[in-house]
């Protein structure tokens, strides 16, 4: 049914855009210096043009346009403007001038340079609202999906971390170590943040910072005395955020990187750097055996959906550049992050 079409589609907001519209346009469609009076045929022929852009809007637009059916929606929008040249010719002028108007045919182009303009603004803003509407949904759709995938993304990396450090705290639990407690604790500080503090889009950059040194502790011990790692943090501004778990998989992969195949003489060397204008340089390099086929490292599920985020976060706001040598393996990742956002509390 027509009008059950017309209840769904028309909202408020657009219900009042369109009260508006038709408002203004019937103000200039009547308006006339010298008769500035607004004369009732003027409202006849007005709720004429209106019920065929009505029709045209909201029946033959999402039925036939939309749908790209072209050739029945101009077959049909034709006849929605011959019936209304009909409809003042035969009718209203008639009633209203029939020793003038009424007494002949003026001609189809005449009438049309009389329906055309009126009817076409009317439905020309129509389209322009749905247009609108439409890429506001697509957007919608796209913020969503892209939500999804982030989800999607830092939830693959949450599996990794927990399995590889599992197995240390096993073996030192079997040792009775005294280190045991401790990597406990930090084992469940990045655990907790991993699943509950890095739910948001963007979390502080020092919080993020520590869990990197926490993790990287976690990860020293698996070299022991095999070998050196180095953890340098200078960050000068406090209130910039980051997206969460972004340079963890470096490290992650440095690690292992490192320990594939390579007994003795391991270093890995990891830095971040915040400037005063929110420039971000992180920086990670660690050695590897050359015998090792590093191949698949490097083409790795953490890195391909770190680089991913990168894209999806960071578009046009980071560099990262991966360089390998015979037995060394260096990132470097510039960004620009954003400050936080503080809500300040006025008291009257």
């Amino acid at each position: 049914m027509p009008s059950k079409n017309f209840v769904l589609s028309l909202s408020y907001k657009e219900a009042l855009f369109q009260v508006l519209l038709h408002g203004v346009v019937f103000i200039f469609y009547s308006h006339d210096r010298r008769n500035p009076q607004i004369e009732s045929y003027q409202v006849v022929f007005f709720l004429t043009y209106t019920a065929a852009a009505l029709v045209i809007n909201y029946l033959l637009l999402p039925r036939f346009l939309y749908r790209k059916k072209h050739l029945l929606f101009v077959a049909y929008v034709v006849v929605v403007i011959a019936t209304v040249i009909f409809l003042e010719e035969a009718v209203i002028e008639q009633i209203y001038f029939p020793d003038t108007r009424g007494q002949r045919f003026l001609g189809v182009f005449f009438s049309l340079w009389g329906v055309l303009p009126v009817i076409t603004v009317l439905s020309g803003f129509k389209f322009a609202w749905d247009a609108v509407m439409k890429q506001r949904e697509v957007d919608d759709l796209k913020a969503a999906m892209q939500e999804s995938e982030l989800q999607f993304l830092k939830s693959q990396i949450n599996p990794h971390f927990l399995f590889n450090n599992l197995n240390n705290l096993y073996s030192y639990a079997i040792d009775y170590s005294p280190q045991t407690p401790e990597i406990i604790l930090k084992l469940s500080s990045v655990l907790r943040y991993m699943l509950y503090e890095c739910k948001e889009k963007l979390v502080p950059l020092a919080k993020e910072v520590k869990q990197l040194e926490n993790f990287t502790q976690l990860s020293q011990l698996q070299i022991e005395e095999r070998g050196v790692v180095n953890f340098s943090a200078q960050i000068s501004q406090s209130d910039y955020q980051i997206a969460p778990l972004i340079l963890i998989v470096f490290i992650e992969n440095a690690f292992k990187h490192s320990q594939s195949g390579q007994s003795e003489n391991i270093r890995i060397d990891i830095s971040v750097q915040l400037s005063e204008d929110g420039a971000l340089e992180f920086w990670c390099r660690n050695n590897f055996s050359p015998e090792v086929n590093t191949e698949n490292l490097a083409k790795g599920i953490g890195l391909a959906n770190v680089k991913k985020r990168l894209q999806l976060l960071y578009p046009n706001a980071h560099q990262l550049r991966i360089k390998e040598t015979e037995n060394q393996y260096e990132v470097s990742l510039s960004m620009q992050l954003t400050k936080q956002v503080r809500h300040e509390v006025y008291h009257y």
